[in-house]
């Protein structure tokens, strides 16, 4: 036998295993290539256990299986946020949040998560949750026992004592303080092990004082050098990402320095600070979308005075900054702080982020590809988990209406929505 009859051969014993090993065929119109921005049309996504096993020409697609017709539809993988915090009730700011108890929080983060997943949203970063309220969340939509994203979690926010996530409500009672303080080399150490011990997948830090939290300078740094490389260390040794939760420049520095891989919020980043992050290859993560909340809506829902006076100096600058470091080519991943704001509206940032600077396709290209790359979630083939439509990822995409790379705003309004394979929207 020739070996171009043996080539045919294998190809066609290959293509039948992986024919028959498909549970559902997704049937695409326009397929977006987050990579480069090309559409590949009338393609069928074939799905083995919640997975991709191929990507072929529709034509071509066995009949015989279930099948989701998205064939008149525009399609990009399912969404990520990077910074969500599903067991917060947006409602609930300030002294509100004192008669919540972690377990409310977790029964409240049921209808959060499945807000955000039928948004669009099928993964999520959540970064900080008392009482491992989001590791239980997580856990349960995991068992299928409820309907939400995925969910990498961070469980308690590492900060030093009195700074923003520490509890600074209520002065009449000594020493009332946060699960995640820890000061010093040796206990942030021991936090970031405690919060591994107990189902923490990723590690955030306040590394300065924050807008909604009483009594702190969102200028002002929050750890020394010494504490930020102890805390990034002890979590790359034990494979988690870590985020820094930082307003202030030189706290902004100090993280970048100690080898953080992403910066939140970010709102006082300079030209410095931004050729920092550049060179160390970290990723901003900058909320560009909440301040009109806050700003809006925040009184009502029980933000305090002090927290408004520092938004209005915050808002306008961070979105300023925001445009600087994208115009520098700073890697970018979408986060917007959800719970702070409404959940489930998640998708109204991607028309903040094309107005302060961003092509449609970056801002995607932010809230998947950059995304996934920097959860670094992968399997056992090493492949993307999220945030591409890959062969081995999840098949996890988002139908649209339009052509969002025209039309940024049908982000907002998903037609359907693909969970593993299984419509969820």
């Amino acid at each position: 036998m020739k070996l171009s009859q043996v080539s045919v051969l294998l190809a066609g014993l290959f293509s039948s295993v992986v024919l028959a090993q498909v549970e559902q065929v997704i049937q695409v119109g326009h397929l977006l290539d987050v990579r480069t921005g090309n559409y590949q049309k009338n393609k069928a996504i074939l799905v083995d256990e919640g997975r991709i096993s191929a990507i072929v020409d529709a034509k071509d697609a066995p009949k015989n299986v279930q099948i989701i017709d998205l064939s008149t539809h525009y399609v990009v993988p399912g969404l990520i946020d990077m910074h969500v915090h599903l067991t917060s009730d947006p409602q609930k700011h300030g002294y509100r949040g004192l008669v919540e108890t972690p377990t409310r929080e977790a029964i409240f983060g049921v209808s959060a998560a499945k807000a955000t997943l039928k948004a669009g949203f099928t993964t999520v970063r959540n970064l900080g949750a008392s009482g491992y309220a989001d590791v239980s969340l997580r856990d349960a939509i995991e068992e299928g026992e409820i309907q939400g994203p995925r969910m990498r979690v961070a469980a308690n926010t590492i900060c030093i004592t009195g700074g923003h996530c520490d509890n600074n409500l209520l002065p009449h009672i000594y020493n009332a303080r946060s699960a995640g303080v820890a000061n010093g080399p040796d206990e942030v150490r021991a936090k970031v092990r405690e919060n591994i011990k107990y189902g923490a997948d990723v590690i955030k830090f306040a590394a300065t004082g924050g807008v909604l939290s009483k009594n702190t300078d969102v200028n002002a740094s929050q750890y020394n050098l010494e504490e930020m490389k102890a805390l990034i260390d002890e979590a790359h040794d034990r494979g988690r990402i870590v985020a820094a939760h930082a307003h202030g420049l030189q706290g902004i520095k100090r993280a970048i320095e100690a080898g953080v891989d992403s910066i939140e919020h970010g709102s006082f980043i300079d030209d410095e600070a931004i050729k920092l992050a550049k060179k160390h290859g970290t990723y901003l993560v900058m909320d560009v979308y909440v301040s009109d909340f806050i700003l809006s809506e925040g009184e009502k829902a029980g933000i305090l005075p002090e927290s408004l006076a520092k938004e209005k100096k915050v808002g306008l600058l961070q979105r300023q900054n925001f445009q600087k470091a994208v115009k520098a080519g700073v890697k970018m991943a979408y986060g917007t702080d959800a719970g702070v704001y409404t959940h489930g509206l998640n998708g109204r940032q991607f028309a903040y982020m094309v107005q302060w600077g961003m092509t449609p396709l970056q801002a995607i290209q932010a809230a998947t590809v950059n995304a996934g790359t920097l959860l670094n979630w992968r399997n056992e083939q090493g492949q993307q988990n999220v945030g591409v439509l890959e062969v081995g990822a999840f098949a996890d995409l988002v139908a649209l209406s339009a052509d969002p790379l025209q039309q940024i705003k049908t982000l907002e309004q998903p037609v359907k929505v693909v969970k593993s394979g299984q419509q969820v929207l």
